[in-house]
């Protein structure tokens, strides 16, 4: 799993039946810092998340298990929200909240 933040919804008026009634969401992914790391991607929300939100997320065939035994086209979906990231190393501190 990986860090990210919620950047916004996507809406797409024509896509797969199965993706009908999913929330679309743009996200940035995030290196260990909390800077961005990569393009933004377009995810499926399993969990309720929102703008702003700090999350966690995976990808490829693992990212459509939370939706079993539902066939959900994704490679990319948002697994969980993220309260507060602590990492303490010696030469900085991150705190993400």
């Amino acid at each position: 799993m990986r860090l990210a933040r919620v950047m916004g919804t996507v809406v797409a008026t024509m896509k797969d039946p199965q993706l009908v009634g999913q929330r679309l969401l743009l996200i940035q992914p995030l290196d260990g810092d909390g800077t961005p790391a990569g393009k933004p991607m377009v995810a499926l929300d399993c969990v309720g998340t929102g703008a702003g939100e700090l999350i966690f997320w995976c990808r490829g065939k693992e990212s459509s298990f939370p939706f079993m035994p539902d066939e959900v086209p994704t490679d990319c979906t948002i697994t969980g929200v993220v309260d507060r990231v602590n990492i303490d190393l010696p030469e900085k501190k991150v705190v993400l909240p």
